[in-house]
Formats: C-alpha cells, structure tokens, sequence
C-alpha cells in the first residue's frame, strides 16, 4: 500500500494529532504523502509544524494555473472520466445550497490530485474531516484515482452531516472513521442502514511516554488549551473565577489559544476584575504546552461543542485530572475516577467542579491521576492505533 493523507488547512496549531498519526504510521513502516488543500491563513508557532508544512503538496495555494491546465487536458483527454464524477458532484452542490464556483474547484483539485496519485502510485487516500477534503478524495476516485476512507470528528459536521453529503461521500469509500462511540451513534442516525457496517471507531491518539515524568498535580493554577470560539465556552470562566475568588484566593486560570471569542473573553475578564486570575497566553508549541500542563493542578475544558478533545487525552496522559463538560464523546473518555464533569453552559457547574478540583486533597489528585495515565495507555495510544488504521486502509 502507498498512502496519502488529505487535509483542507494543514498543519494548524489545532491539527497536532493528525501530524501524529501520520508520524505513527511511518513508524509502522508506511510512508506518507501529505496533501492539502491550502496553508493555514494563521501564522504556526510550533516547529514541528513549519516542518510538517514545508513536507505537505497543496493543491489550491499557488496553483491556480496548474489546476486550470490540468483540467483542460483531462476534458480532452479522459472527458468520460471526468463526466462518471458529476452525478456525486452534484449532489455535493445542491447538499450545500451554494458555492458553485466553490464546488468546481473540488473538481479541479480531485483531477490535480488524480493526476499526482497516478504519477506517485498512491494506492490509498485518506481524509480528516468529512467536509471539502472527504469530497475532493471522491470526485478523485470516481475520476480513476485510488480508494478512499475519511475520519468523522465533530462537533460541527455533525450538526447536519447531510450539508457535507455524508451520505454519498459514505457510499464510494472504503470506510469511514468514528473517533468515539458518540460520534458513531450520530452517523448512524445520519446514514442509511446498508452503509452502517462502513463505520469504523478508531480514537484519535498521542503518545504517553511524551507525557511521563510529570510531577503530581498541585497548586491552583488551571489550563485552559484551545480556541477561543463559542463552543470552547471560555467566556464563562471568568464569572466563575469570581465567584470563587474570595473562597480560593490563590486561583488562577491560564488560557492558551486565540480566536474569535478574544475580545469576548477579555471583556468578560474586565467585567468580573479577575484580570489578575485568568490570563490569556495565546498560542503556544506542543512543548511550552506540556511545560504548562506540568504546572498544572488540572485541566479546564468548559465546552459546549466537541468531538473528543486531544487536549484532554494529554491531560489525563500528564496525570492532569480534567475539569469538562457531559457533552459528546466526552463521557467515554473522563469520569468520576479522573475528573469532574458538569453540564455545558452551567456557570455555577463550572463554579462547582473547579471549586471540587480545588478541594480535592493531593492523595485524591494522585489517585485520580494514575487512573487517567492507565485509561489513555490503553485506549488513546498512537503507536497502538496506527496498525489498526493501516488495516482498515488496506481493506
């Protein structure tokens, strides 16, 4: 097998795990041809992601022209080819409602993509993501070029997975990926029953031993890693930390990530006067990130959309218990034994479990660590995951 992973915007600072799986899977053996789309618009901070970036092929950035030439020579030279593709194209463009132009680029990247494929043997093509990427690998394939799989995560393409055409992007591919039992049971309810047995969960991983050695969790400092959106529920921290401020007056709460929700946030800090308890960090490398997760009494994700966050899995893999929400796949992986969970949008749940995380005695913390260091061992290991996806890719 010669396999090629396709992304939309790759690498991101919030893609870290797809360039470990594919890290995983050239440990197994397996070289990877990295393709995407476009660059990411945002500037990276980690240098494994400027290296990941300077290896990826993309299809779109730059390549106007090319991707223009490529598929004159295709409709003269291959028209019937490229004609077995529209029938799934279109039902990708009327699933969207809009973007014709949008969609006759998925074409021109899927002839482009066919044609290097052909040039580089590629045998096998998979996708993160059941949006543009999961299409463009389609159209690839109804053109002539290799079998296909793509990974489902969440939480927005679940909100309405007929918008992405799930249905006839399930139908010409190999199999598709569940990254949780949640994330399964809503493509079960999106999908007709004779695709269901296409569905496969494989959980998205990390590497553990890159967490060890970390101290036990202590303090009061809490993490908070990831996008400021509105479904990461960051504006709420602030009001809890208030309310929390005179009971635990060495509290604090460290933000790393940006977005659109910043200036929200810094509104809300100045709102509550806790501009001395929550701070936002920005971005930050894989490495500063683990520094702060060592730092750490616990992790604080309080969202309120999710698939199955890595963030918690390098937590819990830190001997970090995690502080999150009842929503998703992330009940399947935090529990009572290694965190405390609340109902998203809740302030006073939130005030509640970072106040329990508080007090929780260094015996309970280091109880709760171990447990959440053997859950990922066995469950979120990548190097134990990428055999399993080289299977499922080789049919």
């Amino acid at each position: 097998m010669t396999l090629a992973y396709l992304l939309n915007s790759y690498p991101m600072t919030s893609t870290t795990f797809i360039r470990r799986e594919i890290e995983a899977i050239e440990r197994a053996g397996v070289p990877v041809k990295r393709f995407a789309v476009r660059h990411w618009s945002e500037t990276l901070v980690d240098p494994a992601d400027v290296a990941e970036q300077a290896r990826t092929e993309y299809l779109l950035t730059r390549n106007i022209g090319v991707l223009l030439i490529g598929a004159v020579c295709a409709l003269v030279t291959r028209p019937r080819k490229i004609a077995a593709s529209w029938p799934a194209w279109r039902v990708m463009l009327r699933a969207s409602g809009s973007g014709l132009v949008r969609h006759i680029g998925y074409l021109l990247q899927a002839i482009r993509l066919q044609h290097r494929c052909a040039r580089l043997g590629i045998t096998h093509i998979h996708a993160h993501f059941s949006t543009n990427a999961a299409g463009v690998a389609m159209l690839c394939r109804l053109i002539g070029g290799p079998a296909y799989s793509f990974t489902v995560h969440g939480p927005d393409e679940l909100v309405d997975p007929a918008v992405n055409a799930i249905t006839v992007k399930t139908q010409h591919a190999r199999s598709i990926i569940a990254i949780s039992g949640y994330c399964r049971a809503r493509l079960h309810n999106a999908l007709p029953p004779d695709l269901h047995d296409r569905i496969v969960i494989i959980p998205c991983g990390i590497e553990p031993a890159a967490y060890a050695g970390m101290p036990p969790p202590s303090g009061s400092d809490l993490l908070c890693v990831g996008r400021l959106c509105p479904q990461k529920g960051q504006v709420e921290i602030p009001a809890a930390v208030a309310a929390l401020a005179e009971r635990f007056p060495d509290l604090r709460v460290l933000l790393v990530g940006d977005g659109e929700s910043r200036p929200t946030v810094e509104a809300a800090i100045a709102q509550h006067k806790v501009a001395d308890r929550v701070r936002l960090l920005g971005w930050r490398s894989n490495d500063e990130v683990r520094a702060l997760l060592g730092q750490a009494r616990a992790l604080l994700l309080p969202s309120h959309a999710e698939g199955l966050p890595v963030v918690i899995m390098e937590a819990l893999a830190s001997g970090r218990p995690v502080i999150s929400t009842t929503i998703a796949g992330i009940p399947e992986l935090v529990d009572d034994t290694c965190g405390w969970l609340y109902p998203a949008g809740s302030v006073e749940g939130l005030r509640d479990a970072i106040a329990a995380a508080l007090e929780a005695s260094p015996e309970r913390l280091a109880t709760m660590g171990e447990e959440g260091r053997q859950r990922v061992a066995e469950r979120q290991d990548i190097d134990r995951i990428a055999p399993q996806l080289l299977a499922l890719f080789a049919g």
